[in-house]
């Protein structure tokens, strides 16, 4: 079985927040919380919310296709950010925070420029997409203390994730009760 999960890279904002929109789906095998895109090897979170490594705060997601196509991936992402913010995502500014799919191969390469243009198509969003599309890079795991953060720190993750927007601008636009 091992040979046929597959793997996808996002980065939303706040890794802490795109971990458990995954984790619940059944064919989700693990979403590990990291950093992706930049320049330092080895990154510690500190320099990556400082902005001094370029790489984005991101999820790795393992997954099996033949349960959770990557179709369906692409569209709980979507449904978890702001894509028409370059500068961050809702009370998390700064370059680390930006959004971007990171492609494994072609096939997600397509399947993710498809999805951006039917987002920027669907009426939901007047200003422009802005969300990447980059090669996957390395993906450096965070510290395991920011692993599995909404199970270990709930108290915490709720009172973050509620001050922080997201919900709000989920429910607005896609009319969702997260």
């Amino acid at each position: 079985m091992m040979d046929q999960l597959k793997t996808a890279t996002f980065a939303g904002g706040c890794f802490w927040c795109m971990v458990k929109p995954f984790d619940q789906w059944d064919g989700i095998h693990g979403v590990v919380s990291g950093y992706t895109g930049g320049h330092t090897t080895n990154p510690a979170y500190e320099d990556v919310k400082n902005g001094s490594t370029g790489h984005y705060e991101a999820v790795q997601i393992t997954y099996d296709p033949a349960v959770m196509p990557y179709e369906e991936i692409l569209q709980i992402y979507w449904q978890q950010i702001d894509p028409t913010d370059d500068g961050g995502q809702f009370h998390d500014r700064g370059d680390s925070y930006r959004t971007a799919v990171f492609y494994h191969d072609d096939d997600q390469r397509e399947l993710a420029e498809k999805s951006r243009q039917s987002i920027a198509e669907n009426g939901n969003f007047k200003d422009p997409i802005v969300t990447k599309i980059l090669p996957a890079a390395v993906f450096y795991p965070a510290e395991d203390y920011h692993q599995d953060y909404y199970k270990k720190n709930k108290e915490h993750y709720q009172k973050d994730r509620a001050e922080s927007g997201r919900d709000e601008f989920i429910k607005n636009v896609w009319g969702k009760k997260v």
